[in-house]
């Protein structure tokens, strides 16, 4: 394909600083985790690092091969591909000479924006040079979601090239992040390591097995943090539940060394996603008292309160599931338990208010809201019971 400085072959949107949109146009995905992150993985590239490598790339290294004025699409994508091996061959070149160059090893890091963005090149450059094995990585995960014989997984397993380190650890990061059950993964590596042990499991070269988990668990903590009216609460839940399986993969099943690094790694990250927890199960039951009392003179009903009371309901059954791999013990008995009395305050309250007037429509509404709580909180048959009451009490006439 000829390359010419006056009709780039690919061409990507261009912003201040860094190039718009998905670094590599989305060739390494698989590999890459939200930043900032606290823990640096083998098989993890941070988003901010993708996005200095591909700004290097771009600006640096290929400015004839690669254009900055147009949006990605499928078209540039194969484009982008084709010219990789290129890349890759300036990209090495451009590091050789840093090593060897005082002056050239200070400009490539002013261009990459510092000293971790070059620290952590050699593993982007690295993700690009596997970019077609971290999809078969990805299939790979996708395919163990459907392996229900153990034996069958762990044999799949072992045809991981985990004799290259480097490698494994960008596939075991593609993998695992399509794997619905870790655990199954870890149990796999140690039923083939003979050993739940540490000791055992980095012998026989399942260590990016646990460190892929450990990444992919610090990426769900970002979510996490979300506050305000606007936050994702599903989003929210599904990264806790995430956290947890997997965290309980490598905690509960693996032998960690105490003072060793996947122990200090595992008892961060869970510090991490409780302190962004606790205080957003601290708001549970003020915003549910919030949601179901009534205002005083004109009574009026606040569905944004309402929303809010639901989603810290939902994010409190979830805590419930995943506590095992929280350190939430002690917020979450009490507002599990000042949830549960409120709740049947406010039922009953609400319930009488209906029996008093069954015409009484905010009332009724906010009933509702607690009845989809009591499900949550209690289960589907109570709910269900005082829906029946609700059903009579709304019937009665005078």
């Amino acid at each position: 394909m000829a390359l010419t400085p006056a009709k780039p072959a690919v061409s990507s949107r261009s912003s201040a600083g860094r190039i718009a949109g998905r670094p590599f146009l989305g060739l390494i995905d698989h590999a890459i985790v939200q930043s900032p992150a606290e823990f640096a993985f083998d098989g993890a590239v941070t988003a901010d690092d993708a996005d200095a490598a591909w700004t290097w790339l771009v600006r640096d290294i290929a400015p004839d091969l690669i254009d900055i004025e147009t949006e990605d699409n499928a078209a540039n994508v194969a484009a982008l591909e084709s010219l990789v091996p290129e890349l890759m061959a300036r990209a090495r070149k451009a590091v050789a000479e840093a090593q060897g160059n005082a002056e050239a090893n200070r400009r490539i890091r002013q261009q990459l924006g510092g000293d971790e963005p070059f620290d952590r090149l050699p593993v982007v450059l690295n993700a690009l040079r596997c970019r077609a094995l971290l999809e078969k990585a990805a299939s790979f995960g996708r395919a163990a979601n459907g392996m229900s014989d153990d034996a069958s997984l762990a044999l799949a397993l072992q045809s991981m090239p985990f004799n290259d380190p480097p490698v494994a650890a960008l596939l075991m990061q593609a993998a695992i992040g399509q794997v619905a059950n870790p655990t199954r993964l870890i149990t796999a590596a140690i039923r083939i390591s003979g050993s739940a042990s540490e000791a055992a499991v980095t012998r026989n070269g399942f260590g990016p097995i646990v460190d892929a988990a450990l990444a992919h668990a610090q990426n769900q903590i970002p979510a996490m943090a979300q506050q305000g009216a606007f936050a994702d609460m599903d989003l929210v839940c599904r990264a806790v539940d995430r956290f947890h399986r997997l965290m309980r993969a490598v905690t509960g099943y693996v032998e960690l060394n105490r003072g060793g690094r996947w122990a200090n790694v595992a008892a961060a990250l869970t510090k991490a996603a409780s302190e962004r927890l606790d205080p957003k199960l601290r708001d549970v039951a003020p915003d549910l008292n919030k949601a179901m009392r009534r205002r005083e003179g004109t009574d009026r009903l606040d569905r944004d309160q309402i929303l809010a009371a639901l989603n810290g309901m939902y994010l409190l059954a979830t805590v419930r599931d995943s506590r095992d791999s929280l350190a939430v013990n002690a917020t979450f008995d009490q507002v599990w338990s000042q949830t549960g009395q409120a709740l049947e305050i406010h039922i009953e309250r609400n319930l009488q208010q209906l029996r008093n007037d069954p015409a009484d429509a905010i009332a009724s509404a906010r009933l509702d809201a607690a009845l989809k709580m009591a499900e949550v909180r209690f289960n589907q048959e109570y709910a269900d019971t005082l829906r029946r009451a609700k059903d009579v009490a709304e019937r009665r006439v005078g």
